[in-house]
């Protein structure tokens, strides 16, 4: 199975709704489909503060990553976090999601982005291996803290 990944487009909106969803009910996240396509359309739209990949072929996507920029003096320059990474429960465990997380940082860095971050539940273990086979490292004196606003 392929982990290509495409640039997501306006006409992918509403298989990524879908995609989304899935996600978002598997993870407790309470959201309107309407919220989910206010979310997604600006980045299908191409502003310059992130990117939507489909994960494997466009017209039956199995899975999907949505990445924010951002910039760091810390890390020298433009920087992004991996806002949400979503493979289908059918084809987990096949290498799909290790491909997309080694690929997509090697092509941003191609653009200048000099780091990727990402958020995971340290009670996850499965995620957390996942993410240490990619390159990522915990940074364990330092937390992400959030405010909605």
């Amino acid at each position: 199975m392929s982990a290509s990944l495409t640039l997501g487009a306006p006409d992918h909106l509403d298989k990524l709704v879908t995609l989304v969803t899935a996600f978002h009910e598997e993870a407790g996240i309470k959201m309107t489909d309407e919220a989910r396509r206010r979310g997604l359309a600006p980045l299908l739209d191409g502003i310059p503060h992130g990117a939507v990949y489909l994960i494997g072929p466009p017209r039956a996507a199995i899975g999907y990553v949505v990445i924010c920029f951002g910039w760091s003096v810390e890390f020298g320059g433009l920087d992004a976090i991996i806002d949400e990474l979503y493979v289908r429960p059918g084809v987990r465990g096949r290498g799909v999601a290790s491909e997309a997380l080694l690929a997509l940082p090697r092509a941003l860095a191609q653009g200048g982005l000099r780091a990727v971050h990402l958020e995971v539940d340290r009670s996850n273990a499965s995620a957390v291996k996942l993410y240490t086979r990619a390159g990522f490292k915990p940074r364990d004196q330092y937390m992400l803290m959030s405010r909605t606003l």
